[in-house]
This record gives structure tokens, sequence and C-alpha cells, in this order.
């Protein structure tokens, strides 16, 4: 079984510019011409994600697990790539990777709708700079 998110975005270009141009996604599949409303299927590391301009599909401010390995690694490419973590000066864990109380090691990117994707590490495979 899969179980596939759909993240809620308003304008499905510059989505998926986002998830592509600095969140290393590919898109595999696009209807509309990616204009809105559109949809699109998006891959990474052979996992699928949808984002959605389309109402009724899902809600702007979700949060979505996304587990990487070498999650330090990770957030500096992205960081190469213009993610700009300064919108969230006052967290942490979207400025770099922390270790968790839960065993994990994460951070956070916010698209530009809100969404959270919380790319997580699990400690024990985690290599620490």
């Amino acid at each position: 079984m899969a179980i596939i998110p759909t993240v809620k975005c308003s304008d499905i270009l510059r989505s998926v510019g986002f998830y592509t141009g600095v969140l290393d996604f590919e898109v595999r599949r696009e209807w509309s011409e990616l204009s809105d409303p559109g949809f699109a299927w998006l891959t990474r590391d052979g996992e699928v994600l949808n984002l959605s301009s389309h109402r009724g599909d899902g809600v702007f401010g979700q949060a979505i697990v996304v587990e990487v390995a070498g999650v330090d690694a990770l957030f500096e490419a992205f960081r190469a790539r213009g993610l700009d973590p300064s919108g969230k000066p006052d967290s942490p864990v979207h400025q770099g990777p922390l270790d968790q109380t839960w065993g994990t090691r994460e951070f956070y990117v916010d698209d530009p709708d809100g969404n959270t994707l919380r790319f997580t590490e699990r400690a024990a495979a985690a290599a620490r700079p």
C-alpha cells in the first residue's frame, strides 16, 4: 500500500518551481499545463507527492514528514539552491538540522503556501557533523 499526500497550493507553477528547483523533486506528470487550477505528480527518490491548486484538494498549512538519509548534507544542498529560512528566525528547526528527543535529526521547510515539509533522519543513521 502507498499513501500519497496531496499538497494544496495557490499557484501551481510557483509551487512546482519551488519543489523542483529547491527541494529536488521531479515532475513526472502534470495536468493543465501548470496553470490554475492545476495538478502535478512529483517524485523524489522514488516517492510520490502531488501538488494541487484545485478547490477542495486539501488545506493550506499541512505538515508532511519526508524520511531521508544525510539530513545535514541535504539541508546544505537546499540552501545552495536558494532555500531561505529567514522567514522563521525563532524556529531553530527551520534554521538547520536538530537532534530531537524522539530519536530523529530533522529540519523543516515551509513551501510558498505555508505547508511544512519535515525532512527527518532516524538519529541512529544520522551522520553528525
